[in-house]
């Protein structure tokens, strides 16, 4: 068992039993494969938006159907589920986790309902596949600066070079 790891049905009955932990809810949303400085930040500004920060997690299988694999890339993720959510719940500003299986984090916005959905300043809200469930419910979007513009395939990229 993971400290900070839920399923969506309980971390939904947490978020309902104390309000008063949890809201304002800021949620956010990605494949963390390589946990790097640009994520670490990122999770930081998302967490002073609110009182707690989940994040949801994308499942192995879906990082791989939204991370085609290059021919000169290993195959997506590099590092199983598991691992990349117990680093994540490790980290002070993150307050829970949840693993999602399908290719975007709209179910799980849609049970949750936070009062914040959070993204790097790299997407435009009308872009979001999440961005629809997010104002459905009266929900708001917030863009965050992307302070240290790193991602796990560039370090993947980086370690393969010659």
């Amino acid at each position: 068992m993971i400290a900070g790891l839920y399923d969506l049905s309980e971390l939904h009955a947490a978020v309902e039993a104390d309000p008063d932990r949890w809201r304002p809810l800021v949620f956010t949303n990605g494949c963390f494969d390589l946990l790097h400085c640009g994520h670490v930040r990122y999770l930081s500004t998302a967490k002073q938006l609110g009182r707690a920060l989940v994040v949801g997690l994308n499942s192995d299988g879906s990082v791989a159907a939204i991370k085609p694999q290059p021919p000169e890339l290993p195959p997506r993720p590099i590092v199983p589920q598991e691992q990349r959510a117990e680093l994540l719940a490790a980290l002070k500003p993150v307050d829970g986790v949840v693993i999602f299986p399908e290719t975007t984090a709209t179910a799980a916005i849609e049970v949750l309902k936070p009062d914040i959905y959070v993204k790097g300043g790299d997407y435009q809200p009308d872009s979001l596949p999440e961005a629809p469930a997010v104002r459905a419910y009266g929900g708001r979007i917030q863009l965050v600066e992307i302070e240290i513009p790193q991602s796990s395939s560039d370090i993947i990229r980086r370690i393969l070079r010659k």
